[in-house]
């Protein structure tokens, strides 16, 4: 047993004395499981680990998925990443469901009694809750059946730097590890609790990240004439990348090209030999990423040309656009009026330019994306975001009910 499980043995060994333990794992009433989730939240989020290294949060949630009774667990997957497989019946439809682990590099200022331990990491996106919630789904269904065939319990590293999935795959996800369909959810400040979204097709943005390298000629300051300024030529560039959007995609595609950062030699009385300019496209299609690709590339070189310098691009793809299939999005819907209620429920959510790493995930299998309310909370990426606990059984109950309604008995 790890530290953390053994902290939090001790924090909730009242908790444990209620529960009846059988063959299959341990069954408990919901309200006991609410509390145990939010216990597991607290102690995740005060213990968070970045991209590829969550090796104590994985520990944890390995702990409990065995204590639960479920013992196909496949560790290892994607580096940290988790696979746990419950099958009930003789069905051989399969379903998966997925969260994911990792935190941001982001100082927390919450002051809460379960804040960061650890300084510039914190869970401010509110993967400590999407674990939970799966955790809890995964107790509920050892439990108490109710559906017949298998269930893959996907817990994923890396979300943030869309680098965990891929991963993953690499290591036999969808291929050794095969699933008829996927789900998964996320949590949304500023959605009331209760309130449950979809779309059917392009759902979340694909990004992707460029860097222009500038070269031109430097020396000292009082002698311009004498340099190819690079840093004026990456203004003239920046100021041309506002044009990428407006005269190359056609309106009725939504893209956004930002630049986010410009540096030079950063010699207070030196002309820069150098430009660094970075920055980050948001968009929906292929076919849109290789227009702004083509249009940053030609902007960058052309100009440097005109100002007699040079310039180097490097254009990364590092989210796929997140595309939900139609008639899964009715799966979740379903579902979510059951759990959620209908007037809760919106099946035709705006499209974000925000990305989400199980984009992936639907090239394997048909699948769609969730998100779920947070309440009025600070925002994503925030120093002062906090998961709201009262989520906790909703996003819970929504992964049961779509097991159960999917992978449903033959009467």
């Amino acid at each position: 047993m790890n530290s953390w499980s053994l902290q939090l043995q001790d924090k909730a060994e009242t908790v444990y004395q209620t529960l009846s333990i059988t063959t299959k794992g341990y069954q408990m009433t919901e309200t006991t499981l609410i509390e145990q989730m939010r216990n597991w939240r607290h102690l995740l989020h005060q213990n968070p680990e970045f991209g590829h290294q969550e090796t104590e949060t994985a520990a944890f949630v390995v702990d409990k998925l065995r204590s639960f009774g479920i013992s196909n667990v496949k560790t290892g997957i994607g580096k940290t990443g988790i696979v746990a497989s419950l099958r009930i019946g003789s069905s051989d439809r399969t379903i998966a469901l997925r969260a994911d682990m990792d935190c941001l590099p982001i100082h927390e200022t919450t002051n809460l009694p379960y804040s960061s331990k650890k300084p510039n990491l914190m869970h401010a996106c509110g993967h400590d809750g999407h674990t939970a919630m799966l955790l809890g789904a995964a107790a509920r269904l050892t439990s108490e059946g109710g559906f017949d065939g298998t269930v893959h319990f996907v817990f994923q590293p890396a979300e943030e730097w869309g680098q965990g999935m891929q991963s993953m795959i690499a290591d036999g996800l969808g291929s050794t590890i095969k699933f008829d369909e996927i789900y998964g959810l996320h949590n949304m400040p500023g959605l009331p609790i209760g309130q449950f979204e979809t779309r059917a097709g392009a759902f979340m943005g694909a990004e992707d990240g460029f860097v222009i390298t500038v070269h031109g000629i430097g020396g000292h300051a009082s002698r311009p004439h004498e340099c190819n300024d690079a840093i004026v030529c990456a203004c003239s560039v920046v100021n041309e990348l506002q044009t990428v959007v407006s005269r190359n995609v056609d309106p009725a595609d939504l893209a956004v090209v930002s630049v986010t950062s410009i540096a030079g030699d950063n010699v207070k009385n030196a002309i820069s030999s150098t430009a660094r300019i970075e920055g980050d496209c948001r968009h929906f299609s292929d076919e849109v990423s290789r227009k702004i690709e083509s249009a940053i590339r030609r902007i960058a070189i052309g100009i440097a040309a005109a100002h007699g310098c040079t310039a180097d691009v490097t254009y990364d793809r590092v989210f796929v656009p997140l595309i939900n299939d139609a008639d899964s999005v009715d799966h979740c819907v379903t579902a979510a009026n059951t759990i959620f209620g209908p007037d809760n429920v919106n099946a035709n959510g705006a499209p974000m330019g925000a990305s989400e790493d199980f984009a992936r995930a639907l090239t394997l299998a048909p699948g769609a994306f969730a998100i779920i309310g947070n309440g009025d909370s600070a925002p994503l990426h925030n120093s002062g975001y906090d998961f709201n606990d009262d989520a906790l059984a909703y996003g819970m109950d929504w992964f049961v009910e779509l097991v159960r309604q999917r992978l449903k008995p033959k009467t």
